[in-house]
């Protein structure tokens, strides 16, 4: 905005100023000579009547040949006011008569020429500038006598008048100083109007102009100039509301698009990341950015290379199945499983399903790469989950189909007893009989309890699980698979209770999982040793078994899904340790191991303690 103001107010200043200074100039250059030779015309016409009259006076003078009177009458002429000196010379320039005494028989340097000015300014001995009237006094045949004949003497005499010239330079210098005051001020006042013009009808509507097509680009939608009048920057203002209300009315459309598409792609489970020719990510949705941990789409206008695989530079073809290489060769669909780092530089399995798309922008056509991303950890998770679901139903369906019927059956015989007892027929044999029957039917009714807390659903609100006692209950499931196993299950509790928030039937499945894990790692048997304590007010629980150990290149990868190192050979799902570890970090807890080949593994669990929690919501 300044800047142009700026610049049409010195083009205008300048170009105004310039030229009325020129004219101004130019008409000076023309005034004074004018102004001058009018003077000089004015002094002569004077000069000349003057002559005329001394004309005749010498003339009658020199009749009546009466000398003395024609000098007095020069002196008395030099005496007037403005004359500095009157003169008179002969045809040879010596002067005759003078008003100023000791000039008689002087003779010019210069003497008088017919064809020389007549009125002319010139400097005298004392460098005064004078106006000098020179008039020749023409011979007469009255004056035959004395000076002959006309024809060979054509002049008598030249009559010399000077003025003083500086009233007359005195008044030029006057003249022109008004005339050059009078054209500042003319030059002023059209500046100042032009200048006001200019400013009220061209740069103030400029200015606005200016002013709203800068908020325009700064994105205020809503800016209007709103300027009134008929005008042309007036239409042209009238012109840029409408142009600002049709962008605005179309970037709420787009932006409307723009939420739809985003809400479309958000509302995808799966991750979708769309990717440029360059490698440049384009848009991503929500999915995305939970699975990577990023905040708010801050990667989109990243490298896809950059912000999934960590590198600064595209991937090698030839070690990875790039899609973006892979379509520049076939424009079909493919699939693909990566491995992608999230923002804490934690890694994780995906399966991608990248397919091109074709657009049209900027005139010319561009491919586009849509990515689908699927959480492969996530995916088995909930397959196993759903698995693990069904069993446990199924699980939790036959435990209470047993249940019941021995529940039943316990009365029957309990009435059946009493009945014996009533006739007097109860002998030591039958008691004893009766005694095992009741003995069998409660262990079959406790363990079939323990299976339906193991396959129960997890609670969707946070219940208190007392830790040992769901240990104890999972292993007294699997002891039967011990001693066929040659194990022995050594279990150590601390006297204080150990309680989590967290789901009994989860802590359940986390036990009987690395119970399990343990078991594998002992195929010719060994001692497994499970414990529970407190240690820095957290929850502890330790499995430590004499099994085979883990090589220190598996360890790294046990809590991947679908890695599986067993060392009974047998090929498992690679499923059990990735589970616990995502029902452990649920709860807040973690699961560290170590291990050393050929003498055994120790896996500790550690989960917040309820205690401190609940002492903490009071």
């Amino acid at each position: 905005m300044n800047w142009i103001s700026d610049s049409l107010n010195r083009k205008f200043i300048l170009g105004t100023t310039s030229g009325l200074v020129i004219s101004t100039l130019v008409f000076l250059l023309l005034y004074i000579p004018i102004y001058q030779s009018e003077l000089e015309g004015a002094r002569a016409d004077t000069a000349n009547q003057v002559n005329k009259l001394l004309q005749v006076s010498l003339e009658n003078a020199m009749l009546k040949r009466d000398l003395p009177g024609l000098s007095e009458m020069v002196k008395k002429l030099g005496e007037q006011e403005g004359i500095v000196r009157v003169f008179i010379t002969n045809p040879a320039g010596e002067i005759r008569f003078s008003s100023r005494e000791g000039d008689f028989g002087k003779k010019l340097e210069s003497p008088y020429l017919a064809s020389l000015q007549t009125t002319h300014f010139i400097q005298n001995e004392s460098q005064q500038e004078l106006l000098r009237s020179i008039n020749p006094v023409h011979n007469k045949p009255a004056c035959k006598e004395c000076h002959g004949p006309a024809e060979q003497n054509p002049i008598n005499g030249i009559l010399y008048v000077d003025y003083d010239a500086s009233p007359i330079r005195h008044k030029v210098s006057t003249t022109t100083l008004m005339l050059m005051s009078a054209g500042s001020l003319i030059v002023i006042l059209n500046l100042v109007g032009g200048w006001w013009f200019i400013h009220s009808h061209i740069l103030r509507p400029v200015n606005q102009l200016t002013n709203a097509s800068q908020e325009l680009t700064g994105g205020n939608l809503q800016t209007r100039v709103d300027m009134q009048g008929s005008d042309e920057l007036s239409r042209l203002g009238s012109t840029f509301d409408l142009m600002a209300e049709r962008l605005h009315e179309k970037m709420l459309e787009l932006e409307e698009q723009r939420g739809f598409l985003q809400a479309l792609v958000d509302a995808i489970p799966d991750g979708i990341r769309i990717i440029d020719e360059n490698f440049k990510v384009v848009l991503v949705n929500k999915a995305y950015c939970e699975q990577h941990r990023l905040e708010d789409r801050l990667e989109v206008g990243a490298t896809c290379y950059g912000v999934t695989h960590n590198c600064n530079k595209p991937c090698p073809p030839t070690l990875i199945n790039c899609p973006i290489h892979e379509m520049s060769l076939s424009k079909t669909p493919i699939k693909v499983v990566h491995q992608h780092h999230r923002l804490d530089l934690t890694t994780f399995e995906v399966e991608i399903f990248a397919a091109p798309m074709t657009i049209r922008q900027g005139g010319k056509e561009k491919t586009l790469i849509v990515e689908s991303i699927r959480d492969l950890e996530k995916a088995v998770k909930y397959s196993q989950e759903q698995k693990l679901s069904e069993l446990g139903r199924l699980a939790t369906g036959v435990a209470h189909e047993i249940h019941n019927p021995l529940a039943s059956l316990k009365l029957a015989m309990d009435a059946t007893k009493n009945e014996i007892v009533v006739r007097n027929n109860f002998t030591d044999n039958i008691k004893q009989n009766f005694e095992l029957i009741d003995d069998q039917i409660n262990t079959c009714i406790e363990i079939t309890g323990k299976l339906l807390k193991l396959g129960a659903l997890p609670q969707e609100n946070l219940e208190l699980v007392d830790v040992a006692a769901a240990i104890n209950d999972t292993l007294a499931l699997i002891r039967w698979q011990a001693d066929e196993a040659n194990i022995t299950i050594e279990e150590k509790y601390e006297n204080e209770t150990l309680r989590v928030l967290a789901s009994d039937s989860e802590i359940r499945m986390v036990a009987l999982n690395l119970t399990q894990n343990a078991f594998h790692a002992m195929p010719s048997g060994g001692i497994l040793t499970v414990s529970g304590s407190v240690v820095e007010d957290k929850v502890q629980m330790v499995f430590s078994d004499t099994g085979a150990g883990i090589r220190p290149k598996d360890l790294p990868y046990i809590f991947d899904p679908f890695f599986s190192r067993r060392a009974d050979d047998v090929r498992g799902t690679g499923l059990g340790l990735s589970i616990s570890l995502a029902i452990i970090e649920k709860y807040g807890g973690t699961i560290n191991v170590t291990s050393e080949v050929s003498i055994g593994s120790v896996f500790t669990v550690v989960l917040p303690n309820a205690q401190n929690e609940l002492e903490g919501d009071r």
